[in-house]
């Protein structure tokens, strides 16, 4: 199976949140708005179980690499969710 790049090829940047709305699991749990606590639970499985398999298929070097990424992108996610909420925020204070 080829690569599915993980970067738009006209602005080079990433473009894992359009894998994500693929996602049949995400597109469910959000449907409502809502993410209810067994949502959550059930994709918190799907990660472990992914990142077991991924695991044991990485040499240390390449195990390294991925633990940096997961990293990064775990911070950006936060960043990001912060950031928007924060804008929601001020949104709403400002009554637009």
């Amino acid at each position: 199976m080829p690569k599915t790049s993980w970067f738009d090829d006209s602005t080079d940047l990433p473009v894992i949140d359009e894998q994500v709305a693929k996602l049949t699991s995400f597109a469910a749990a959000i449907a409502d708005g809502v993410i209810e606590k067994h949502e959550l639970a059930a994709q918190q499985t799907v990660v472990v179980e992914t990142m077991r398999t991924v695991e044991a298929l990485l040499s240390d070097a390449q195990h390294a690499a991925v633990t940096r990424l997961l990293v990064e992108l775990s911070a950006y996610n936060v960043m990001r969710t912060v950031h928007e909420l924060e804008a929601g925020r001020l949104r709403r204070s400002l009554g637009l």
